[in-house]
């Protein structure tokens, strides 16, 4: 599938024809026709739509004939919060989910999504605004995981977290002023958030957490990348239900 669609006429019949459009990107100020019908049909869709300067239009471009639209159409279909956790109910295991906060580098997405898979995570939700999509590169990152590990995309990442404690998952966020890891318990229904690769995990979102966790480091620098923030986590989440499930 094609992961960037331009020009109005192929623009608007991606949407007709069902295709996931991760973003929009129109001609700021064009307020013709064929642009408003492309607009609501976006808006229908609930599509994020950006409208930018025809410099960055231009810069965005791959065929250089845009016509004051682009977008960006998901490599791979999403799946929803439902069917990860009727994932883990298939399985008979306690639900095990990884949640990005604003995670915006495709390879962090695709190595995490690499990661749920060998964790035996059962899926990973992304927020729909100011995050990577399910790009070709994400795909690629993954090694084909992408082909077994559902992703989700939500509108509201700590409305998700709050619904998915009412069905009794417990969440810990990755933050370097948390707990350390080792004195937490991980096992049973857990929610793994890992943030933003500059910023971390925003504020609401921690405060939606139950737990924050702190890896232990020793080095001179302050903090892993965010891929590897998260192995390290979801295999001490693997770690501890094994060590449970022997006793």
């Amino acid at each position: 599938m094609s992961e960037q669609i331009e020009g109005r006429n192929a623009v608007l019949e991606a949407f007709r024809s069902g295709k996931c459009v991760d973003k929009l990107f129109i001609l700021d100020g064009c307020q013709d026709g064929p642009v408003r019908t492309i607009a609501r049909e976006a808006r229908k869709k609930d599509t994020i739509i950006n409208y930018v300067s025809k410099e960055r239009l231009d810069q965005l471009s791959e065929t250089h004939a845009h016509q004051g639209v682009i977008a960006q159409v998901a490599a791979y279909e999403y799946s929803t919060v439902e069917d990860i956790l009727a994932k883990a109910e298939e399985k008979g295991e306690p639900p095990f989910l990884i949640l990005l906060d604003n995670v915006e580098d495709p390879h962090n997405l695709g190595a995490i999504i690499r990661t749920a898979n060998l964790a035996g995570a059962h899926g990973v939700i992304i927020p729909k605004r100011r995050a990577v999509g399910l790009t070709s590169t994400v795909a690629k990152t993954s090694a084909g995981a992408i082909n077994y590990t559902p992703v989700a995309k939500v509108t509201n990442l700590v409305r998700t977290i709050e619904e998915l404690k009412e069905k009794g998952i417990w969440f810990v966020c990755a933050d370097m002023g948390g707990e350390n890891m080792y004195d937490l318990d991980l096992t049973g229904p857990m929610g793994l958030v890992i943030g933003n690769e500059g910023e971390g995990v925003s504020r609401l979102v921690k405060e939606a957490c139950d737990f924050t966790a702190s890896i232990p480091m020793k080095g001179d620098i302050d903090s892993l990348n965010a891929s590897v923030a998260a192995g390290v986590l979801a295999y001490e989440i693997v770690r501890q239900r094994l060590v449970k499930s022997s006793k």
